[in-house]
């Protein structure tokens, strides 16, 4: 019996140490994550007015946002700039990595490369869409070029304050996020996979569409889902690329911030969190990203 019951209390002590080592990890996510979520919960059903925020219990803020044309353009409008970045992103992201991967066998040559990618984001995002607004301007670098190389007569007006130059500016901020994750899984694939599809006579084409590619998919879904979720809270880019002629979600809940209106703000971050863990947890289905961490 004594056997038993010091087995017994040796369990017990590797349980509690065990919850020992996760307990501050679990109070770090307690404190900087589900408080501040249930807090943005709590608040989305408060009442406000032009001076102050007024605690109860209401659906207010949810019925105004989802019976509003306007929201459902703006998340529609978001949703799009979103799908087109991921695309974009995607297709450069995979193309610069598979270049890095398996064009440049030199180690050295591989990380001067992404020194060179990452360099940018030593400076301010803010800096790096100014730095469009004189190469996209209507009197700028690109309409300059153009028209003195006789291709177009008049500036081009799409090219700043428009839908295209904000999809420029995510395509410029977030393709590394789809660079490194995509890198990282093609450096994984054994390299004798290759080898036995180029003896079994496969294609370059179909090796990399039988063999890359769906080795690849746990960094693309990693590289997704950092694109997707940021630009679908991005509200700088938009403010600044679109002048004020785009919207998006966050654009929308900062405006209402500035007057005041937090527990509107409040609803629609909620509701945009549930939307962006739908598409998360939609990718995590198609893909195990397990496998890459």
């Amino acid at each position: 019996r004594s056997g038993g019951e010091g087995y017994e209390l040796m369990n017990r002590v590797k349980s509690w140490v065990t919850y020992l080592q996760v307990a501050p990890l679990a109070l770090v996510f307690l404190l900087f994550l589900i408080v501040p979520i249930a807090t943005i919960v709590v608040v989305s059903f408060f009442d406000y007015n032009t001076t102050q925020i007024i605690p109860a219990f209401l659906l207010q803020n949810y019925e105004e946002l989802l019976l509003s044309p306007v929201t459902w353009r703006t998340y529609q409008q978001t949703i799009q700039f979103a799908l087109i970045t991921w695309a974009l992103t995607l297709g450069i992201g995979f193309t610069v990595a598979y270049f890095v991967a398996f064009h440049v066998r030199s180690p050295t040559m591989q990380t001067v490369l992404f020194l060179i990618c990452t360099i940018p984001f030593w400076t301010s995002n803010v800096i790096r869409m100014i730095s469009w607004i004189p190469f996209l301007g209507r009197h700028g670098l690109a309409n300059t070029t153009l028209m003195n190389l006789g291709l177009i007569k008049e500036p081009l007006e799409f090219l700043l304050y428009s839908d295209f130059s904000v999809v420029l500016a995510y395509v410029h901020l977030y393709t590394l996020f789809m660079v490194v994750p995509i890198f990282n899984s093609m450096m994984r694939i054994d390299r004798s996979l290759l080898e036995a599809a180029r003896d079994a006579g496969a294609t370059g084409w179909q090796t990399l569409v039988n063999v890359i590619l769906p080795l690849c998919k746990p960094g693309i879904a990693i590289g997704s889902i950092f694109v997707v979720t940021i630009v679908m809270g991005d509200f700088v880019t938009v403010r600044m690329m679109s002048g004020g002629l785009s919207a998006s979600v966050g654009l929308m809940m900062a405006n209402a911030m500035s007057l005041l209106q937090y527990p509107a703000a409040a609803a629609n971050a909620v509701v945009l969190l549930l939307l962006v863990l739908f598409i998360v947890a939609a990718m995590m289905r198609l893909v195990d990203i397990r496998k890459e961490l």
